[in-house]
């Protein structure tokens, strides 16, 4: 399979495209400033990371209000960021 653009030499820790998912915490404990262990709300932000390598500069955290936004979200940071998905493999058995 061909993959069109231009490879560069990747620094260590920078092979990969990393999205990431943060749920909110604040106001489930019910002193201020503190948490509850392993508790979260069903909202949150989704990111990307820095990578230079990738030439990845983070643009601002896209919400979510449900966990089923999530793939949504996922999808629009990518695209904000330019970032093309390869299908593998094992998804061939899905697409035409």
């Amino acid at each position: 399979m061909s993959h069109a653009g231009q490879s560069v030499k990747a620094k260590s820790g920078e092979r990969m495209i990393e999205v990431r998912v943060r749920f909110w915490t604040n106001q489930i404990a019910k002193k201020e400033g503190y948490i509850t262990p392993k508790h979260a709300w069903t909202t949150g932000v989704v990111r990307m990371e820095r990578n230079e390598s990738h030439g990845i500069i983070p643009g601002y955290p896209r919400p979510f209000n449900s966990l089923m936004e999530i793939p949504s979200v996922i999808e629009k940071v990518l695209i904000q960021h330019n970032v093309i998905l390869h299908r593998d493999g094992k998804m061939e058995k899905y697409i035409e």
